[in-house]
């Protein structure tokens, strides 16, 4: 259901939007990359450093940060709080500084994540009217000082990561399914109940146009990342007794609405810890790469094959980069920056600062 506040979308034509392909930009704008992290006194800040891991600018904020978006031709980034936080950061990467705080709407939070539209005009923050227990999609204008002007409601609770899908068109959500209020902090009030599913997203009708739910109830999906081909990966961090061991990535084709679970070997199973968190996708060498930090693990797949390459140990890996080479940068939540060359299961270590990187690396 589309929700109008002054909605001013913009219809673009189909074939105007077929021919962009937003998937390509991570790899593309390399150089640096921003994250949220907390630094040795403690310190939550959102910092810009280079593939060295060197830190070229530390910016202070108000609230704990989870993941940000580059808006495209723009040296913005939206950086967006940490759930249930309600603050939006609109952060000049060049001058590295922060230009605008957005604040969420009265009874609504964010969920730490954001996609722009192909041109840039429009940003697409996940959001969550708490009173009402429902997950929404918050439409700004970049150009109106972000100026809230829609809002698309999903159906579901919990919706995290949104992408935008190469056809300029879609929005691939990833919904956890889990209920939480502000007045009861981060504790989930409906582990018996929980709905999560992966949502395709028509930005432009606000229709939910494809919905495809997780083998298990509890198995909360809460990242994901496309690429170039349209293809979906997403990770499930699952909600039900430890000792089971279900699917913990999820794979899907939007053009052919063909969706399927990616089984791990057992001995992975086992040490990830039925959780993944940041999901990136590699178009160079068609291998996608998830951590697992409670498992102290990078998992790759060929993402185009849907099979299982290797898995790595790193203490804690939180973030992860593509890069151009078909590399990755990872970061960890203990400290520290490493790099993952193509054909090498070896990660090199080129930063040991005591930075405590937080879940999500966006390239700018």
């Amino acid at each position: 259901m589309l929700k109008r506040r002054d909605f001013m979308l913009g219809m673009a034509s189909a074939a105007a939007l077929a021919s962009l392909s937003p998937g390509l930009l991570a790899q593309t704008r390399e150089g640096y990359f921003i994250s949220a992290a907390k630094t040795a006194a403690g310190e939550h800040r959102v910092l810009i450093a280079d593939l060295q891991g060197r830190v070229v600018h530390n910016l202070e904020v108000a609230e704990r940060c989870h993941a940000g978006c580059a808006r495209p031709d723009s040296d913005e980034v939206a950086f967006f709080s940490r759930r249930p936080g309600r603050q939006l950061n609109i952060i000049d990467t060049k001058q590295g500084r922060l230009v605008q705080v957005v604040t969420s709407e009265p009874g609504e939070h964010f969920y730490g994540h954001g996609a722009f539209s192909p041109d840039g005009d429009l940003l697409y923050a996940t959001a969550h009217r708490y009173e009402e227990s429902e997950g929404v999609l918050n439409v700004y204008a970049a150009a109106q000082g972000y100026r809230q002007v829609g809002q698309i409601r999903l159906g579901v609770m919990d919706p995290h990561e949104v992408r935008l899908h190469p056809n300029g068109r879609d929005l691939v959500i990833a919904a956890g399914g889990i209920q939480t209020h502000p007045d009861y902090g981060r504790i989930k009030l409906n582990l018996d109940r929980m709905q999560p599913a992966l949502l395709v997203v028509d930005r432009l009708t606000g229709k939910v146009t494809q919905r495809h739910q997780p083998s298990h109830h509890q198995l909360s999906m809460h990242h994901l990342d496309i690429s170039p081909e349209g293809i979906v990966v997403a990770g499930y961090q699952f909600e039900g007794p430890e000792w089971e061991q279900p699917n913990l990535i999820a794979w899907l084709d939007v053009e052919r609405q063909r969706f399927e679970e990616i089984r791990l070997p057992d001995t992975d199973q086992q040490v990830l810890r039925n959780y993944i968190a940041s999901v990136v996708m590699d178009a160079v060498t068609g291998v996608a790469a998830v951590t697992a930090p409670r498992g102290n693990r990078v998992v790759l797949l060929d993402y185009r094959q849907r099979r299982y390459l290797h898995s790595i140990e790193l203490a804690d890996v939180s973030g992860v980069l593509p890069l151009s080479d078909g590399g990755f940068i990872c970061t960890s939540g203990t400290g520290g920056v490493y790099r993952l060359t193509p054909g090498n299961l070896q990660l090199k270590q080129v930063s040991a600062d005591s930075i405590r990187w937080d879940n999500h690396l966006t390239p700018v």
